[in-house]
């Protein structure tokens, strides 16, 4: 539902050209508007070539919601997606005794809802603004006229999703194997990744997030996740915040993803 080009052990994604483009860059896009160039960072729409990304652009409508708003609530009627143009937002799950499971947190260049291109379930999980966030959605009537007007944007988009599929698959195993202390390293290297894309430099990288949120991510009890994180403080590796960490040395991480 998020990116999947961040972390230690991604590899080159393509770009809305079809060529290869290193990790923790964007591919330039000469004399296009800002949108298309946005869109072109979308895992979904990474196959696309440029005419398709301006076809899917024009049906694209800004929208801006407050800090703490909700986007859309489990169980909603799915009929729209959204492209994260800046800000951040998190999934989550809520379980009838209160509880709730974060699940995935969305920067610059994600997109999150996109299953309602395809079929008209309701929502899985509700996502909400953490800051002030500015997107584009696409109402999915818009895009199915597109993939049926121009069937081989069906054929990119399908594409696209099986290898985000394959992704998923193999995060699943690779986490299904990894101690507790390599999966909080991969959630905070990845989320660190995020934030150099949207402009932060190579060092004392800041990432607006909770302990509770990072277990949840990981997988982990949030008392596991804290000790884990106070051993990276104590080391010079990180320095905690309410409601934020600042990675002093990044690279550190990737020493603890195994």
């Amino acid at each position: 539902m998020g990116r999947y080009d961040t972390g230690p052990d991604h590899v080159p994604r393509r770009g809305a050209y079809g060529i290869s483009i290193p990790v923790g860059q964007t591919e330039p896009i000469p004399d296009v508007d800002p949108t298309v160039e946005l869109l072109a960072r979308v895992p979904v729409f990474e196959t696309l070539g440029v005419e398709d990304l301006r076809r899917v652009a024009d049906v694209a409508v800004p929208r801006r919601f407050q800090s703490g708003q909700v986007i859309f609530r489990e169980g909603d009627q799915s009929d729209t997606c959204y492209v994260v143009r800046a800000g951040h937002c998190r999934a989550v799950r809520h379980h009838a005794d209160g509880r709730a499971l974060t699940l995935a947190h969305f920067g610059t260049g994600d997109i999150f809802g996109e299953l309602a291109m395809f079929d008209t379930e309701k929502r899985s999980a509700t996502v909400e603004a953490l800051d002030e966030v500015q997107a584009l959605a696409i109402l999915s009537g818009d895009m199915r006229r597109l993939m049926s007007e121009h069937p081989e944007i069906s054929a990119k988009l399908v594409i696209a999703l099986g290898r985000r599929l394959r992704e998923a698959n193999e995060r699943l195993a690779r986490q299904s194997f990894q101690t507790v202390q390599s999966r909080v390293a991969g959630v905070l290297a990845e989320l660190v990744a995020r934030a150099q894309d949207e402009g932060q430099g190579e060092r004392d990288v800041e990432v607006r997030i909770t302990q509770v949120d990072i277990a949840q991510l990981a997988g982990s009890s949030r008392e596991s996740a804290s000790r884990f994180l106070a051993v990276l403080e104590r080391a010079g590796v990180l320095e905690q915040g309410r409601g934020r960490i600042v990675v002093h040395d990044p690279a550190v991480l990737s020493r603890y993803v195994y």
